[in-house]
């Protein structure tokens, strides 16, 4: 296994604990230039997105010894994206979700079952 898979798997792992919903990881080598791995997950809440963003963070660092390289929006924006290069995150409030669709925009990513042993 890459060690981009078991980071983009981490990363919804560490979403899933806090509650995040309808998570989704997309593979999208040789689809997309810009990453390998889309995490794609929902938040209730500005404290909920605050919550999933933040555990995510310090998950990654704990665990995998990786911070995001950059990343952009804020929970009161609705829509956070951290990005550790290989693996994009995006924390969305379901309703952004609904509106930019991004599962439909990356719909020729495969989609990764990230709760399979291993």
């Amino acid at each position: 296994m890459s060690s981009s898979l078991e980071l983009a798997k981490a990363c919804a792992k560490a979403a899933y604990q806090v509650q995040a919903e309808d998570i989704k990881v997309l593979d999208l080598r040789g689809i997309s230039p810009l990453t390998d791995f889309l995490v794609i997950c929902s938040g209730t809440s500005m404290p909920h997105l605050k919550a999933v963003m933040r555990d995510i963070q310090n998950d990654m660092a704990e665990l995998k010894k990786e911070t995001p390289h950059y990343s952009e929006g804020k929970a009161d924006s609705r829509w956070v994206i951290l990005d550790y290069i290989d693996v994009m995150v995006h924390v969305m409030h379901e309703d952004m979700r609904e509106v930019y669709k991004l599962e439909d925009l990356w719909g020729d990513g495969k989609e990764i079952d990230w709760q399979e042993a291993g």
